[in-house]
């Protein structure tokens, strides 16, 4: 078959399988050369740690990119709060750049005030921009945001413990992206684009508490981020902050007596108060040019809340569901988004007692950096269940969802704990040399299996994020069908249109999702170049900018839904022209009988005030706290099962009363 010459010949190929050999034995300079090749890649990320930090933040947001790979097939059109946030992003760099954050829920509608800063719409600005302005590069701008997160967390992670250091920060992000979700991690909605930043706070928190001064600069600028961007970050990454740079002010003082040349962690010091500063300057100016500034509009609401806080008892037993790490952090092994999930206060009662022994524990014998981890995850325990009892109104879940990277690390600290106990009783058996001591020998197989476990969480992760999918898909859908006649209709001049010229004002007459498509249908007309402005009453949170009197528009764009189409049929010179129905027969006819049952309920309850808002305003009623467990599923129900839309081009109202027609 093979000749003498050429089985020599393979031979002389390093790792080349022998022709005709019965069991294909590899040639053994094969493996050396594999060792050779993994020595010489280590070297490689010894020398050039920055990029390797890069490369393995790369790796871990691997389910993100293979999400943005799946969105980029379907068309999303952003709605509600994520339309806002286009505005916005839209204005950056302009001469209506962004000077404070989204409107919130926030003091007394229509002149609500918003989220404290706009650092969020700077961060997704030059994405956004470089990739056309599309919705989609406002998701990809997004996960940019998310990835550089995981990058800083990587690089903490290696100044503190070298690769050791790195492997085990990637477990944390892995862990937290599964655990977080597709959804939340993919869509530019303040609530969750400081999910992955607030890692970063903590991690670099942990950092200056072990000594590492530099990381205080991190610390200011994501904990600034955070707080800018949603309203409980505030508390929250101040108190952060505050620890920390108190911690190098200590260490600044505390040198100056031993070593007066040392300026190092005064440099520190200095470079992130500075950098605090200029990234609160936005907010400051709003406040000294606008009256009221929002500042003073969130210190009046907060001030003087319009509902008492959910209090102690309530708030502690909402901390202690977010400690349930067998909801949060066990239940990953059957999916993705654990961290939404429902969760045990009596689960999380028993990791708290579980920490608190190894926070003990570790203050005995542990190394400086665990106790440093486990003063961290003191302080965010404590700074968190102040947080909670002091929310108002209803506790909605994406409140607090910060709080499940506080419990990712409290396992970790306590995991950490058990490793130091028993390298700490095995080195008083062992009789070897120091060099020698299980810790040390220990410190590799760390390393590698950490940096498995933390690949095999992410492919897993990869996997599931394949089948991605936008955020109110129903609502885009809808807005995606309207749009575009709509806008040729405009540019034809149907009705009272006057062309691609003329200007426009976008309302809207919506019975169940309190104003999201239109929100959306304003968003992507002015995307597609028309000049379309909202109502003057929507001037908070379509920006004072894109709003305009109605006298002075030459036409009218009328979203209605729901029990609103018949009423605009009868509109004189409104021209029907689009229309939107994604229900199939079944699920109107589910629809009228869920309708029909929820009344039926709401009468029996003495609810009588509320029927009218069945046809109106569903969710606006959801809200009401004398609405049963059952009548909230059944406007679960409606609003899941959706409402056929209508647009209509009319002549522009005389009456600015926002209820008129």
């Amino acid at each position: 078959m093979f000749s003498a010459d050429e089985r020599d010949g393979a031979r002389n190929e390093p790792g080349a399988v022998l022709p005709g050999s019965p069991t294909g034995r590899q040639d053994p300079r094969y493996a050396l050369a594999l060792v050779t090749r993994a020595e010489q890649a280590l070297q490689w990320c010894g020398r050039r740690p920055g990029w390797s930090c890069v490369a393995v933040a790369l790796a871990l947001g691997l389910p993100l990119i293979v999400a943005l790979i799946a969105l980029r097939g379907d068309r999303w059109y952003p709605v509600l709060d994520l339309a806002m946030t286009e505005f916005r992003v839209r204005d950056v760099g302009t001469s209506t750049t962004p000077l404070i954050g989204l409107p919130g829920r926030i003091g007394t509608y229509p002149d609500q005030g918003s989220h404290p800063g706009p650092l969020s719409f700077y961060l997704l600005a030059p994405t956004y921009r470089l990739l056309g302005s599309s919705s989609w590069a406002l998701e990809v701008a997004t996960l940019v945001i998310h990835i550089a997160a995981i990058g800083v967390a990587v690089w903490i992670g290696y100044r503190q413990a070298r690769w050791r250091g790195v492997a085990v920060v990637a477990v944390l992000m892995a862990v937290v992206v599964r655990g977080y979700g597709q959804v939340p991690l993919t869509q530019p909605w303040n609530p969750y684009l400081p999910l992955v930043a607030w890692v970063v706070v903590l991690l670099a928190l942990w950092a200056v508490l072990n000594g590492d001064h530099l990381m205080v600069v991190p610390l200011v600028v994501a904990a600034t981020y955070c707080a800018q961007t949603h309203i409980p970050y505030l508390a929250l990454g101040t108190g952060m902050a505050v620890v920390g740079l108190g911690a190098v002010a200590w260490t600044v003082r505390r040198g100056r007596r031993e070593s007066p040349c040392q300026r190092g962690p005064l440099v520190s010091l200095v470079v992130a108060v500075v950098a605090g500063v200029l990234l609160w300057l936005p907010p400051l100016a709003d406040q000294i040019w606008r009256r009221p500034g929002n500042i003073r509009q969130l210190v009046d609401h907060f001030g003087s809340p319009p509902d008492a806080p959910i209090g102690v008892r309530e708030g502690l037993e909402l901390a202690l569901r977010h400690l349930d790490a067998w909801a949060g952090l066990g239940g990953q092994f059957v999916g993705t988004g654990r961290f939404i999930a429902a969760a045990s206060a009596w689960r999380g009662l028993f990791v708290l007692l579980v920490w608190l022994a190894a926070a003990v524990i570790a203050w005995r014998i542990g190394s400086r950096a665990l106790r440093a981890l486990h003063a961290v995850v003191a302080v965010g325990l404590v700074l968190g269940a102040v947080s909670m009892a002091r929310i108002f109104g209803r506790p909605w879940f994406y409140l607090t969802l910060w709080a499940w990277s506080v419990t990712a690390l409290s396992v970790g600290a306590v995991v950490w704990t058990v490793w130091t106990v028993v390298a700490w009783w095995r080195r008083r058996q062992e009789v070897e040399s120091t060099s020698a001591t299980p810790a040390v020998r220990g410190g590799g197989r760390i390393t590698t299996a950490a940096a498995a476990v933390a690949a095999v969480i992410t492919l897993l992760t990869a996997v599931a994020f394949a089948d991605a999918h936008h955020a109110e898909e129903r609502l885009s859908e809808a807005v995606g069908a309207l749009a575009g006649p709509t806008y040729d209709a405009v540019v034809d001049g149907v009705g009272a249109a006057s062309g691609p010229d003329g200007s426009y004002i976008v309302r809207w007459s919506d019975a169940a999702d309190i104003g999201s498509p239109g929100f959306g249908l304003l968003d992507e007309l002015e995307r597609r170049g028309l000049d379309v402005a909202a109502d003057t009453y929507f001037r908070v949170p379509a920006t004072p900018y894109r709003v305009r009197p109605r006298a002075e528009a030459d036409a009218q764009i009328h979203l209605a839904t729901g029990g609103y189409i018949e009423a605009w049929r009868e509109v004189p010179d409104a021209i029907e022209v689009a229309s939107f129905d994604a229900r199939t027969s079944a699920q109107v006819a589910e629809y009228d009988e869920v309708r029909e049952r929820f009344t039926a309920r709401l009468v029996a309850e003495g609810l009588d005030d509320l029927v009218a808002l069945v046809d109106t305003n569903l969710f606006g009623m959801s809200v009401d706290p004398r609405l049963s467990a059952a009548d909230q599923a059944d406007i679960g129900r409606l609003i899941e099962l959706g409402q056929p839309m209508v647009v209509f081009v009319a002549p522009a109202p005389a009456d600015e009363d926002p209820g008129a027609l």
